[in-house]
């Protein structure tokens, strides 16, 4: 058998977590039955649902004490009792946070050959890039001289928003925090503005930088910052709610804006829960491969070594400190 090293929930926090609330362990894999496969994980997804997942708030399901925590990663698969992926396929699936998985071969993705590095099928080719497109292509249906404000700007799904916005002629207002964060936004994704989120008079700033309002608002955080954008709409704005980030850390719910302020902008306010596009992944990834190729789309990644490195990695994203993507390179 292989030993596996995996990191379980031992606690569940109150507010942000801390390493505490983890602990590595050392397992054998299970052996395979029929209509699975042995995987090596090498790329381990870190996002903020997780920690929805955590607080048993989330719609993929709940992780308790004890429960290995779930994350998607690519993987190598080893050994195969399937007809569907062979051993040496490479893999996208949620193997979670281990060195090693058995995991049915009908939940698994093999990855396409122009993915290239195989990171980006975590990041900018994978769900926080198929988020960014969904949001902004086939819900918000974004034009040429929109004005789109991103909060959480440099994040995974932010930072592709707003490299895709960029790309369709769109005006790109972005929020985030620390001068390093805001810096990058600017001078390497292109953002026309990106305001400090921990200003004082970050509406005051954001109302001279859209005097006719905000068309397209892809929210991302929840909050205060939704309430924000609501009050600076444009008539006709499109409102994406995609992410939660300001109530994940707290055991309360932020109540949401006065729909008075969706209805005086006659805005149309989509959900978006990005398994419902997995379907169209092959379009998705048609149209942006070549952006990438041809260097106008790619993805900062916030990378630690290690499945021991997780929890620290993990807690790091939960307080904002992350700037790009969070990886964990296992192999």
């Amino acid at each position: 058998m292989v030993a596996n090293n995996r990191v379980l929930l031992t606690s569940t926090p109150t507010g942000i977590p801390e390493e505490r609330h983890f602990e590595v362990v050392k397992s054998e894999v299970p052996a395979l039955q029929d209509g699975e496969v042995l995987v090596q994980n090498e790329w381990l997804s870190l996002d903020p649902y997780m920690r929805g997942q955590i607080a048993g708030r989330h719609l993929s399901g709940k992780v308790s004490p004890g429960d290995v925590l779930r994350g998607e990663t690519v993987a190598t698969v080893l050994e195969s009792k399937s007809e569907l992926v062979k051993a040496g396929d490479k893999v996208s699936g949620f193997g979670g946070w281990q060195e090693y998985a058995c995991l049915p071969a009908a939940e698994l993705v093999k990855l396409r050959d122009d993915i290239k590095p195989t990171s980006y099928a975590l990041s900018v080719l994978g769900m926080p890039g198929l988020t960014a497109y969904a949001g902004l292509v086939w819900q918000a249906r974004i034009k040429e001289g929109d004005t789109v404000l991103i909060p959480a700007a440099i994040g995974a799904v932010g930072s592709t928003a707003a490299q895709i916005a960029k790309n369709k002629g769109c005006r790109i207002i972005g929020v985030s925090s620390f001068p390093s964060k805001i810096k990058y936004a600017t001078e390497v994704l292109g953002y026309d503005a990106c305001l400090n989120r921990l200003d004082a008079n970050v509406e005051a700033e954001l109302k001279k930088l859209a005097p006719d309002g905000v068309d397209v608002y892809f929210d991302l955080v929840g909050g205060e910052m939704l309430e924000m954008a609501s009050r600076n709409l444009a008539i006709g704005a499109r409102v994406i709610l995609c992410g939660l980030m300001a109530d994940y850390n707290n055991e309360n719910k932020t109540p949401g804006p006065y729909p008075g302020l969706w209805i005086g902008a006659r805005a149309v306010i989509h959900g978006l829960v990005v398994y419902d596009f997995q379907s169209r992944t092959d379009e998705f990834l048609d149209a942006m491969i070549p952006q990438i190729t041809a260097g106008k789309m790619g993805m900062l990644e916030d990378t630690s070594e290690g499945i021991a490195s997780a929890p620290a990695a993990f807690c790091k994203l939960m307080r904002g400190e992350n700037e790009g993507k969070t990886l964990v390179k296992i192999k």
